[in-house]
């Protein structure tokens, strides 16, 4: 197993993690209420995952050939 295939799957599971924990848990960054900031640890959050997910789609592709 390459290292960007453990890094992406590490990836996407701290983003589940973080993602499925409810917003008063213990894995908060930044608490919700604050306006406008209050989201941006999920966005970043989300976007782990969706570049997790990219990355081990691009090592499937590239194992294929």
């Amino acid at each position: 197993m390459s290292a960007s295939r453990i890094k992406a799957i590490i990836s996407i599971t701290i983003a589940v993690i973080y993602l499925l924990n409810p917003g008063w848990g213990v894995f908060e960054l930044i608490p919700d209420n604050i306006p406008f900031f209050g989201n941006l640890d999920e966005g970043a959050a989300t976007m782990l995952l969706l570049w997790g997910i990219k990355s081990l789609k691009n090592n499937s592709r590239k194992l294929e050939k």
